[in-house]
Parts: structure tokens; sequence; C-alpha cells
């Protein structure tokens, strides 16, 4: 930084938290354009360009809402477009975004009811099914699930939820955050049958902070109209009609828009498909290495892996935080930390957005590399672990 007096350190630093991910060149090229007129002929392009691209990356012919704000703002846009003071709504704990999802909706009036876990899988679907086959009444309006919890690194199976709500006869909506799942593991929106989806802009999609977006299905819609906790901002009936035109009923995030269009580019010039293959190959690698040094996966059940991050609990006696520092300090290498329950007991790495093959062997040796120095118990190893499964798994040319 222009004028400090901290020694530069030479290359580039490696952020390897579960997001923000760092940031192609191509996009931040994208986002360098001029700011223009929101309500001239130009961003009407740009605008028709990103509200019809975001579908295909959400798989859905259904409206996307793009919002200037963080996943945390489309939350909120979720829950006000489709609830009223008082209605019942049922989540799970997967995590720590699960409990801040809950903590949110309490605040604005409803009642969420909470299936509580130990924070090491991912949403059991037969206790949503259980739960709602007692609610003969019908009073629970929603389920919101969180698809992947990157507090833990547990990726849920939305596809047996909605057979869950399905088995039970329930008309409940189905809400889903995939802030972290979206563009990294694979997502349906259409085929799983989610009436919400709130996604953000800085995990799988490569881009800064800044826009969200709400998927919303034909039901919701409908249930919106009768909707009666108060908004403005968040309004879906106030951004459709103006979205029908390419426009925003509000000064859009202009230059982040012109990152989205890039990002949609760049997803489909790879491949939706070789994206997701490519997420679970190097989350595939990371936990090789994990086990080959003998710690401990955070999230214990294999079929919830997820392909975006890895969970690892500290041996212990010894504060992840610590060691997350000496990391930072040492090989200027950024990793995620543990949050509330599991504070100074779990690092993340991140393994999600524009990285390759050799970006994760990279960071797991700045890990490995780490271990040692914080004179943490472990097997040597792991990186060559992770480059043998890396070098087995390449896809072909």
């Amino acid at each position: 930084m222009s004028g400090s007096n901290e020694p530069r350190i030479a290359g580039r630093h490696f952020l390897q938290i579960p997001g923000p991910s760092p940031v192609p060149d191509r996009i931040l090229k994208a986002m360098s354009m001029q700011v223009i007129d929101h309500r001239g002929p130009e961003f009407q392009k740009l605008g028709k360009r990103v509200l019809d691209g975001i579908k295909t990356i959400f798989k859905t012919k259904s409206p996307v809402i793009i919002y200037p704000a963080s996943g945390t703002g489309a939350w909120e846009a979720a829950l006000i477009n489709t609830m009223s003071p008082g209605d019942k709504v049922l989540m799970y704990e997967t995590g720590h975004f699960a409990s801040l999802w809950k903590s949110m909706a309490e605040k604005i009036g409803i009642e969420p009811e909470f299936l509580e876990s130990d924070w090491r899988s991912g949403v059991e679907a037969n206790r949503i099914e259980e739960r709602l086959r007692a609610d003969t009444n019908h009073e629970i309006k929603a389920v919101c699930v969180v698809h992947n919890e990157t507090s833990t690194g547990a990726t849920s199976r939305i596809d047996e939820v909605r057979a869950a709500i399905d088995a039970a006869g329930h008309p409940a909506l189905l809400m889903v955050d995939t802030i972290s799942g979206l563009a990294s593991a694979d997502y349906r929106h259409d085929e799983w049958g989610v009436d919400v989806t709130v996604s953000g802009s800085q995990k799988g999609l490569m881009l800064p902070p800044g826009i969200s977006f709400n998927a919303i299905s034909e039901k919701a819609l409908e249930v919106s109209k009768s909707a009666k906790l108060p908004k403005l901002f968040w309004s879906w009936e106030e951004m459709l009609p103006h979205n029908a035109n390419g426009f925003f009923p509000y000064t859009p995030a202009t230059n982040l828009l012109y990152g989205l269009d890039e990002a949609i580019n760049m997803l489909h010039q790879e491949g939706l498909d070789s994206v997701f293959a490519r997420h679970i190959r190097h989350g595939e690698a990371a936990r090789k290495a994990v086990a080959t040094w003998g710690l401990e996966i955070l999230c214990q059940v294999e079929r919830y892996h997820s392909p975006v991050l890895t969970g690892v609990v500290m041996p212990e006696g010894h504060d992840a935080d610590n060691f997350r520092k000496l990391v930072l300090e040492n090989f200027d290498m950024s990793l995620g930390t543990g949050l509330s329950k599991v504070a100074g007991k779990v690092f993340r790495i991140g393994h999600l957005g524009d990285i390759n093959d050799l970006t994760l062997i990279g960071a797991l040796a700045g890990v490995e590399m780490g271990l040692g120095l914080a004179g943490v118990p472990h097997s040597k190893g792991g990186v060559q672990a992770a480059m043998d499964h890396l070098a087995a798994t390449a896809p072909s040319k």
C-alpha cells in the first residue's frame, strides 16, 4: 500500500478463506468501466443481459432479483416478501449462518422453530418430514435451509429436502441459502422445487461483495401478494416491473453488474458441469491432505462433504486462530476462522471460485508448513497425498 512503512511482501496474497474469493483479472477489468446512466439505453442492454444470464446459473426460468446488498439483505428479502407477522417457519441448524438466519427471522417478527444439530453434518431430511407430518394444521409457512454451510463445510441435499416436504404433503415454501454454494456446487432451483433461493456475489461468482439475489418461483410470487411484513427496498413488487425492461427501481451497483456479466460468461465458457467437477476434485484433494496429516474434518458425514471449503478441527490444546495468525505472518495466506460455537477450535480452507490445482497445492503447502511451525502434532505428506489425487483425477483434454 502506498505510504506504508511495512516491508513489501513478494508474490500474491493467498486468499483461502471460504469467501470472498479471489477476483479474476477478467472481472476486475470488466468492472473498470466508467459509470453509466442507469436509466439509459446502454445500461438497459446490460440489465437485460445479467437478469437473463443469472437465471442460467440458478438453473431457473423464473425471475431472479438482484439487490445492491450482501447476502444478509437477500435473506431478509426472502422472508419479508413471503411472510406475515407471527408466521411460523421451520429452520435447520447446520451451523453459524443457519443460526444467523434464524436470529433475523426472530427480529423481524417471524416465529422460527429450529431443528438443532451438532454442526457436524448437513440437513437430515427425515427430521423435516417428521416435523411437517406433525404439523397437521399447516401452521409452518416455510422451510428454510442452508445449502452449503460456510462455517462447517457441509453441503446439504436440497432435492432430499424437497422430497421430504412433498412426502409430508405439506404446502410450506422451500427457501434455500446457497450464498456460498452457487456456481461452486451443483444447484438446480427449478428441478429441486425451490421457492426462494438466496445467494451472493462474493463466492462462486468470483465477484467482490456487494450484490445478492432472490430466485423466486411462481408459488412464492403468489404467496408474496398476501404477505404483510413491511417492505420497500426489498420489495419484489417494486423490482419486477422495472426488471422486465432491464432497469431497477433505484440506483443499482452498476460496475458490479459489469463484473457479473463477465462472471456469467466465464462460468459458461468453462461449463457449469466442469466448474462443479473442479470443485469436487479440489475438495477431495483437500480432505486427503487433512486425513494424511491426521487431523479431524469438522463435517463428519462423508455424503455432506463440501466442494467449497474444508473445516479442520485443531487438536486439543492448540488454538486455531493462533495457527492462522502464524500462517498469515509467515506465508501471506489467509485461512478462514472458526465461527461462534467453533471459534478457536477450527480453521477453514477455502477452495472455491477461480482456483486451479496449483493454487490449491500452494495453499495446502502453506497449511502443512504452518502446522510444523506451530508445533501442531501431525504426520507429513498431506500435500503429496493431495498431489497424487489431483494427478490421478486430472480431466483429459
